[in-house]
């Protein structure tokens, strides 16, 4: 079983899609570490929450392992890259469905040597989100 590819991606996109075709806003809550470049000043407990709008977003590229874009912060454009594996959360703004992703930092390839996080913020739960048609 472990040689199938995660789904998790497709997933993203399809909701991304959804989110679009109906008008909605579309947010991605991520786990921010190391291999997340986002604006620091924004994330709070290890989190980022980012509109993936097609307003918000310039040349957004949702893939199979990265989701990357540009966007402004404050005025300033930044570049955005997410690990596919940081993703927490994708749901529309406007009614909170989508879906939630398991989620456990443990299993992350470990972080370099001058970061030292406390045990307790290794693995996250989220309750599950599920699509209502």
């Amino acid at each position: 079983m472990s040689d199938i590819p995660s789904n998790k991606p497709y997933l993203i996109r399809a909701l991304h899609q959804w989110c679009t075709d109906f008008r909605f806003t579309p947010f991605i809550a991520v786990f921010v570490d190391e291999n997340v470049e986002v604006p620091m000043e924004f994330v709070k407990n290890d989190e980022i929450v980012l509109n993936l709008s097609l307003e918000a977003c310039h040349q957004l590229n949702l893939d199979n392992d990265w989701i990357s874009f540009q966007a402004r912060f404050g005025g300033v454009p930044r570049k955005i890259m997410v690990p596919v594996t940081h993703v927490l959360a994708i749901y529309a703004r406007e009614n909170g469905q989508g879906m939630s992703f398991p989620f456990d930092a443990s299993k992350l390839p470990a972080p370099s040597p001058q970061e030292n996080e406390p045990a307790e913020k290794s693995k996250i739960n989220r309750p599950s989100l599920t699509i209502v048609k």
